[in-house]
């Protein structure tokens, strides 16, 4: 009989039954990480009670429009087409993390205070260009409400934070623990609104202390802030790495957001980023986004189950030994985007990473620069609109955002995260799916790049056959084009040589001449 109720334990998903009946509160829910959530708990924990998402209101759309829409996309398909009757379970909330209150309708308020169980708090301005101010406003001040409204909250079970591994990015080895920021939050917020935007941006270096950007140092505020909650209710904060597409679920390859490597790959594919400043022994410390979405939903679970009243850090993140690095990743991303290219390019992609900051920017002036300037002269004389070397200003912005992350090497600790996949039962272990260790890289970059022509570029297989000729073309001018430049080159330097052997000669013939009629002159005297 023991053994008959071990193997039915076995059997039965106790994660999938736990959230059973829960009702979810969930912001950010139109995001990149947001839709994939709500989609797995749609499918893998579908005898929850129901999803609220807070989702802006747009004008002419009721809910239930904006339901409808959301439902569109494709990653629902299959959930939806499994359970016609899913969509009832999602109750659209109109409100803003911007605004008072979050922005929420009173009956909606009370409604939330008196029925939610668990909160996933995944709305933030994921931006590394931003000024101080807006980022504030989202991720901390923003945090701040949800969290106001958490504490009112009758049933709450568990608060699930989504930050970053690179809140601490100026620790070599970042822990699954707290870190306290070096700034009170609180302060920071009210600093906010007495000061003008002039007064923010000279105090901005300051107050980083040494984070690279507003991003880094809103979501250590934003920790900060939240463990000062650490005994009003369960807290846990999941620090995913740098997220990428999705390597099972919903969909392989599915990705949605340009942030991060996708929009360098995109920019690489389209052969207007040539190079790139970048260790390529350092490693990538990716993780595809369904593996930390599972990783999010098994926390929120186990914290409760737990009943601890301390707030707990699990470091979403691939482990070191099974990382692969920058260069092991482009270079398999260059050999497969050989063949499957995107439809159209500006140029042959190709190009390479240095760590040489110096062989760096002379590759920018000569492969990036000087093509932009080249093209939109000819351009100019076509009286068509330039535009390369604006789109190479953007690409320079863009790698030089990136590059602080590419040239450095970080150890995330991620003990808690593999004691989350270690205590599955075998039903859970496959549910949710967490073990990066079966991930096969090479199939993994496949569907990553068969992802961005199809989820993020609109382009179907059947366009592959005539993109493959078209790079063969491209590949072709690209040859053409250095031997015509190198031509050009050993051209001007043989001219420039022949003329000066030329100029020697003549100097050489006339210093010979002045010396010997000097010498003649000087024995004729004598």
């Amino acid at each position: 009989m023991e053994s008959l109720k071990e193997s039915l334990e076995e059997e039965q998903s106790q994660v999938a039954s736990w959230y059973a009946g829960k009702k979810v509160l969930i912001t950010g829910a139109t995001g990149f990480m947001g839709k994939v959530l709500v989609e797995k708990l749609l499918r893998s924990c579908s005898d929850l009670e129901g999803l609220y998402l807070l989702i802006r209101p747009k004008r002419d759309l009721t809910p239930a429009d904006r339901k409808d829409q959301y439902l569109k996309c494709v990653i629902f398909n299959k959930v939806v087409a499994t359970y016609p009757d899913i969509g009832k379970k999602i109750h659209v909330i109109g409100g803003d993390v911007l605004e008072d209150n979050l922005g929420i309708h009173s009956i909606d308020r009370d409604n939330l205070i008196r029925n939610i169980d668990v909160i996933f708090h995944c709305a933030a301005n994921v931006r590394f260009d931003q000024p101080l101010r807006p980022m504030i406003q989202m991720n901390v001040m923003g945090t701040l409400k949800v969290l106001e409204l958490a504490s009112s909250m009758e049933n709450l079970k568990v608060f699930v934070h989504v930050s970053t591994t690179f809140c601490q990015c100026n620790e070599p080895v970042v822990e699954e623990r707290a870190y306290p920021a070096h700034c009170n939050p609180y302060e920071v917020i009210k600093m906010l609104e007495n000061m003008t935007d002039d007064e923010i941006a000279q105090v901005t270096p300051r107050l980083l202390n040494g984070l690279p950007n507003t991003y880094a140092f809103s979501k250590a505020l934003s920790e900060d802030l939240i463990n000062r909650y650490e005994h009003t209710f369960p807290i846990v904060i999941t620090r995913p790495s740098i997220v990428t597409a999705a390597w099972r679920e919903p969909l392989p390859g599915w990705v949605e957001s340009i942030n991060g490597p996708t929009g360098l790959i995109i920019g690489g594919a389209r052969g207007v980023i040539r190079t790139m400043y970048c260790n390529p022994d350092n490693s990538s410390t990716i993780i595809p986004v369904d593996t930390a979405i599972n990783g999010m939903i098994v926390a929120g679970y186990k914290k409760c189950i737990q009943k601890s009243i301390t707030t707990e850090f699990v470091n979403l993140s691939v482990a070191n030994k099974s990382l692969q690095t920058w260069g092991e990743c482009i270079e398999t991303g260059k050999r497969l985007f050989y063949k499957t290219p995107l439809s159209f390019s500006l140029w042959y992609p190709n190009g390479d990473v240095t760590k040489n900051y110096l062989y760096f920017k002379f590759c920018v002036i000569f492969f990036h620069y000087l093509p932009a300037y080249f093209l939109d002269s000819l351009l100019l004389l076509l009286r068509k609109k330039p535009f390369l070397v604006k789109v190479q200003h953007k690409v320079s912005a863009g790698i030089k955002l990136m590059q602080y992350y590419t040239t450095k090497e970080w150890v995330f600790e991620t003990y808690k995260f593999e004691e989350l996949m270690s205590n599955l039962n075998k039903t859970d272990a496959d549910i949710f799916n967490m073990d990066t260790n079966q991930l096969q890289f090479e199939q993994y970059i496949h569907h990553y790049i068969m992802g961005i022509r199809k989820y993020m570029l609109g382009e179907s297989d059947e366009t592959i056959p005539r993109a493959r000729l078209l790079l063969r073309f491209q590949y072709c001018l690209d040859c053409f084009s250095k031997l015509l430049i190198a031509g050009i080159v050993g051209w001007i330097l043989w001219d420039y040589i022949e003329g000066f052997v030329e100029s020697s000669d003549i100097i050489l013939q006339s210093v010979i001449r002045t010396f010997f009629s000097y010498k003649n002159n000087t024995v004729g005297g004598s």
